[in-house]
């Protein structure tokens, strides 16, 4: 009888902690995973960008001119504010 509320603290803190932080990591993976070529997107730095180019681990970023390019990690890339603007090539 005295495991009965500990089994139901688990329960809640798994369905209202752990289950839902799982599940947005996965939705984060995913988007770094199918990032392309003319994605607008934000660092956790807080950069936007336009993508040039996808590599393995990283990406290139444009920033606002065609002079400025920086390479950043695809785990720095918090999200995706555009799918697939125009770019001019690189």
């Amino acid at each position: 009888m005295q495991m009965v509320p500990l089994l139901i603290l688990i329960f809640v803190f798994y369905f209202i902690l752990i289950r839902p932080q799982a599940k947005q990591a996965k939705q984060q993976e995913e988007m770094r995973k199918n990032l392309q070529k003319g994605d607008r997107v934000v660092t956790n730095g807080g950069i936007v960008g336009t993508v040039i180019s996808v590599r393995d681990g990283d990406s290139s970023l444009m920033i606002r001119s065609d002079e400025t390019k920086l390479e950043v990690l695809k785990s720095a890339v918090t999200g995706v504010t555009d799918k697939g603007s125009a770019v001019k090539s690189a």
